[in-house]
């Protein structure tokens, strides 16, 4: 190379744009893989990815996310289905939100807003938020804000253009519109289901509850050896029909089953640990003041169990105030291959749905939380797979829209649907009924799938590990089941749930009920309290007509 210094100088040029170009090729080079894996799992925001987190502290799967080209070479679509099955896992086991876990926790949500949106799980929060408006009173009424808008459309902000609109919606509300915890038509449930609802909703929310005219009864959930959950809905279901015939806001108590860790603060041993209260917060106040009280007691203002007998509890007078509807109820549950046009405690089949549905009307965030941990195990990784194929070609990325925020918020959460759900009820049962095995519904669901063939989930529902066993020999049925120790040999029910512990021997059956109520088709035994008390729920749920098949051929209360 020449001395000269204007040699030097095109020399030293020369070899900067080797440089230059160099960096510029490897710059492109990488951002083809970011693209490449954008298409992937575009709904990540990679600027939000470094704004909001310290990549140090990111779970592992994120942490991933954000190594696009190692990412790309070395992760599978299997492997990135469990990356995105692990990362909403992570968000959702979120328990503490104080003291060692806190920073964890804000960490976590930081994340959860650069994933791609779970569609098997819900937002408990804004759900409870929006069902909590819904349980209250107005303040110019006595009724809540019941109109035929659904979900959090009722938040939509009016403007002064939108008068009309707004004077139709307080009319709606003002003439008494029908519960929204009702799904379908009145054809698509129990004779009367919407209206049933409505009133006994303002029968146990009085407005003024401490108006010398409005009497209690005050009532423990039944707790003695060998009541199982089912028996005591069934109970309490008793119990509310006495208080409507006498015209007394029922008041629960204690209930034993939530009397354990996972119920916080005043909802520890109560129902709404679980569902919301049946009454007002008011009301509880009151009932529990004049419970105190010996005078209230001796004027009968207010009563407890013992102020009635076990026959009125369990087999006393329906509540007449709506006539007969059950002399209505459509044949749609069939017993050895006939309809059931009549029998003997129709008009207990119908309270029970009804009194059952109001006191499981709205979920609390705990019970909405136990649904979404129960969903993930059993459809999360199908969901990871549907959510990063349909992101395949997304290039928008996570958007927020109206449509998203107030339409399409009442929709329920994903669940493979046809679904089927199956109680399967065998052991201790067999001193009440004949039982029979996994065979004799499985009979049944095969029934169901030849009129819909393309039915093929089953959720199912048993306390006995031999049942699961078996179920996986059936090879063209999916089955998905709650994640518990079953039973592996006789022993009665009470022995079994005592070896789970309060907490997990209550959790587990409610998610298998609401599961059983939200599927498309059920099959199950009607001499089992518990099937007839998830038939109730689904024909007061507007699932009348998808039809009812019990292996029962001895007894259907």
């Amino acid at each position: 190379m020449s001395s000269s210094f204007s040699c030097q100088i095109c020399a030293i040029g020369f070899l900067c744009g080797i440089c230059l170009t160099s960096l510029f090729m490897a710059a492109l080079t990488s951002f083809g893989a970011f693209a490449l894996w954008g298409n992937s799992f575009s709904s990540l925001n990679s600027t939000s990815i470094f704004i909001n987190g310290n990549c140090d502290r990111l779970p592992k799967e994120v942490g991933k996310i954000m190594q696009p080209n190692e990412s790309i070479n070395l992760e599978t679509d299997d492997e990135r289905v469990s990356m995105l099955y692990s990362a909403w896992s992570d968000i959702l086991n979120i328990s503490d939100e104080s003291g060692e876990n806190k920073d964890k926790f804000s960490h976590r949500v930081r994340i959860s807003d650069l994933l791609p949106d779970a569609p098997h799980l819900e937002n408990c929060k804004l759900k409870v938020q929006a069902n909590e408006h819904l349980d209250q009173s107005l303040e110019d009424t006595n009724l809540p804000p019941w109109t035929i808008w659904k979900g959090r459309l009722d938040y939509l902000s009016l403007t002064s253009n939108d008068e009309q609109l707004m004077y139709n919606r307080d009319q709606t509300i003002s003439q008494g519109a029908y519960p929204p915890w009702i799904d379908g038509s009145d054809e698509e449930n129990y004779p009367l289901t919407r209206k049933v609802q409505r009133d006994i909703w303002l029968h146990q929310h009085p407005v003024n509850c401490s108006d010398p005219s409005v009497k209690f009864l005050v009532a423990d959930w039944e707790r003695l050896p060998g009541f199982g959950i089912g028996a005591q809905i069934a109970g309490m279901c008793g119990l509310l029909a006495i208080a409507i015939n006498e015209k007394r806001v029922l008041v629960t108590d204690y209930y034993n089953r939530a009397d354990h860790d996972g119920c916080k603060g005043s909802s520890r041993s109560r129902w709404s640990c679980y569902f919301f209260p049946e009454t007002s917060l008011e009301c509880k106040r009151r009932a529990f003041e004049l419970k105190k009280d010996k005078e209230a007691w001796a004027k009968m203002v207010v009563t407890g169990k013992d102020n009635y007998t076990s026959r009125d509890i369990w087999a006393g007078r329906i509540p007449r105030v709506w006539g007969n509807p059950w002399s209505m109820i459509q044949p749609t549950t069939e017993i050895n291959g006939s309809l059931i046009m009549h029998h003997r405690k129709m008009d207990l089949r119908w309270w029970r749905a009804q009194a059952v549905r109001y006191l499981m009307r709205f979920q609390s965030e705990y019970m909405c939380n136990l649904m979404n941990v129960a969903r993930h195990h059993a459809f999360g990784m199908e969901a990871a797979k549907m959510v990063l194929a349909s992101h395949a070609q997304d290039t928008e990325g996570k958007n927020s829209y109206n449509v998203d925020k107030y339409v399409w918020s009442n929709h329920e959460p994903w669940i493979p649907r046809p679904l089927l759900s199956m109680h399967v009820r065998m052991g201790d049962k067999a001193c009440e009924m004949k039982v029979v095995g996994l065979e004799d519904y499985m009979r049944l669901a095969q029934r169901v799938r030849k009129r819909f063939p393309h039915l093929h989930n089953i959720w199912l529902s048993t306390e006995m590990q031999d049942v699961v066993d078996r179920s996986k020999s059936y090879q063209h049925w999916k089955f998905y089941y709650t994640n518990v120790t079953r039973q592996t040999g006789d022993i009665l029910m009470a022995t079994y749930e005592a070896s789970l512990g309060r907490e997990t021997s209550t959790n587990y059956p409610l998610v298998n009920f609401l599961m059983a109520t939200e599927a498309d088709f059920f099959v199950g035994a009607l001499g089992s309290t518990w099937c007839f008390l998830i038939d109730g729920m689904r024909n007061t749920g507007g699932k009348v007509m998808n039809g009812y098949l019990s292996v029962n051929k001895d007894r259907f209360w």
